[in-house]
């Protein structure tokens, strides 16, 4: 059976959460790490590039807990104003992934080789893994989607860094000419991109907001089993309002880490 493993956006402390998860479920006897698929987005790209790596997760794990460089958090307002946007049903959803291309592009949103430089010192290879990892981004002309993997001949740290391209807030990163922002913009998980697996396991820091739009893509995925792992009451907690404030790191680690224990059997349920 196939066995497909989505990794949804989530900002800095999705990172770590999302690696709490996965390590509390390794801990508990639940090995997710040998999915047969892989999906990454914004946040998820770089879990999915550190599991597809084969590095450890207690590895991973003890990163959360390392210093953040005393940098404040990064001002998150601009991106929740353009995925506000999605909100909209009265709008061709094309329509605003365009519109919030555009204002990706208008926004002054620092140097693009800083953020590739950001996102390449998180990972622990340059090259593509021998699995079949799949990273979404979103080419902000026309707001088509993408899905690079290493048969698309994209440079692992560019692809990496165009899905964590947040709107507004990061600037887009050019790839063969084109500028792409972050994966989030088409959808949290893009759960639909696993499309022919007989198992399903979607991790989503951000699930509880998206979440008729991950079952309706876990349904297009037409999966026989699947489960969605979102942040309980307390890990939101810790988590806190800014995904992007690192010092929330190593509370959102610890969150994640008591929860995936937790789950282990309902995980092993529709994995094993």
């Amino acid at each position: 059976m196939t066995r497909a493993l989505v990794l949804g956006g989530g900002g800095m402390t999705g990172i770590a959460w999302e690696f709490g998860i996965l390590a509390g479920l390794a801990r508990a006897g639940v090995t997710v790490g040998d999915a047969d698929v892989i999906v990454g987005t914004s946040a998820g790209s770089v879990v999915g590039t550190v599991v597809a790596a084969g590095i450890p997760l207690e590895d991973a794990l003890l990163a959360q807990h390392g210093p953040s460089s005393g940098a404040p958090a990064v001002d998150i307002t601009p991106a929740m104003a353009a995925f506000a946007l999605l909100a909209d049903r009265s709008r061709p959803r094309a329509e605003i992934m365009a519109e919030i291309g555009a204002m990706a592009l208008a926004a002054p949103a620092g140097d693009e080789g800083a953020h590739v430089a950001r996102l390449a010192a998180q990972l622990p290879v340059a090259d593509w893994p021998g699995r079949d990892l799949r990273i979404t981004a979103v080419d902000t002309d026309g707001g088509t989607p993408a899905v690079f993997d290493r048969a698309a001949g994209v440079p692992l740290p560019l692809a990496v860094a165009a899905s964590c391209a947040v709107p507004c807030v990061y600037p887009p990163i050019t790839i063969d000419g084109r500028r792409y922002m972050d994966g989030g913009v088409r959808s949290g998980t893009n759960a639909d991109l696993a499309g022919g697996a007989g198992a399903l396991l979607v991790v989503a820091p951000v699930g509880g907001l998206i979440r008729p739009m991950i079952d309706r893509e876990i349904a297009a995925a037409g999966a026989a089993r699947s489960l969605v792992v979102e942040p309980d009451e307390e890990a939101l907690e810790a988590i806190g309002p800014n995904v992007l404030d690192p010092s929330r790191r190593a509370a959102a680690a610890e969150a994640g880490l008591r929860q995936g224990a937790a789950l282990a059997d309902a995980v092993r349920a529709v994995w094993l």
